[in-house]
């Protein structure tokens, strides 16, 4: 009877650490998209926005670059404190660099434009939760795919192409739809795969580098969608 009971209880155990760690991760990442919000509208407010127009921009943008590089490629090896400092930096420094989008869009738009972010996000959330699919490999897909219109992003900036613009912008959002289902999904497996009797340190650390990779889904989904919702101040 108690090897049978061990035999029920172990799909259930596994089930509720998987559930825990992705709280843990989604906490995390709501922090950092809290960080950005924040940083943004301060941006905005005080008018340092107009201060980062041109090459403070992209040297923003590189930066940005180099952290997210530097903390998926060291998060492992990076003290938990370390680890989960330098997410909130990355994502207060892109709070500075998406602070532009205020200039661009109305903020009836930006807002409505999240909301409908949060809702994909949502559901694919879910789906990636709970699904008995294997997505390994449509995350391999997805990742060529990405590769794919970021070549074609900088290939636009000299065609200036709106069918190359739209084209993107669709092949954007799906793409990011589908890495928010995978990501869920393998952040689900390390909690299911023990992490959580791994220490303190080690959960702090995957809590770190799955809130970044979901963080990373929601933001790059939300800017993808502005080009369809966001209505133009000018």
């Amino acid at each position: 009877m108690n090897m049978g009971s061990q035999t029920i209880s172990l799909p259930q155990a596994r089930r509720d650490a998987a559930s825990i760690f992705l709280a843990k991760v989604f906490y995390w990442m709501a922090i950092g998209l809290a960080v950005t919000a924040v940083v943004a509208w301060l941006t905005v407010q005080s008018g340092l926005v107009f201060h980062l127009l041109g090459a403070p921009l992209m040297v923003l943008f590189i930066a940005t670059i180099a952290l997210v590089w530097y903390l998926s490629a060291k998060v492992m090896e990076m003290s938990p404190s370390a680890a989960t400092g330098c997410f909130v930096g990355y994502a207060a420094l892109n709070g500075l660099t998406l602070s532009v989008i205020f200039l661009a869009y109305t903020m009836t738009s930006i807002a409505s434009t999240f909301v409908i972010t949060a809702g994909m996000f949502g559901a694919m959330s879910l789906y990636g939760f709970i699904t008995k699919r294997d997505l390994s490999g449509l995350g391999s897909f997805l990742f060529m795919g990405l590769i794919g219109i970021l070549i074609a992003m900088v290939v636009n900036i000299f065609l200036h192409s709106s069918s190359l613009h739209w084209t993107i912008s669709v092949l954007g959002v799906l793409i990011f739809v589908g890495l928010t289902a995978y990501d869920v999904q393998k952040i689900k497996e390390m909690g299911e795969q023990g992490i959580l009797e791994q220490g303190d340190a080690m959960i702090q650390r995957g809590a770190v580098i799955g809130a970044l990779r979901l963080y990373l889904d929601f933001i790059n989904l939300f800017l993808m969608l502005l080009r369809f919702f966001g209505g133009s101040r000018n």
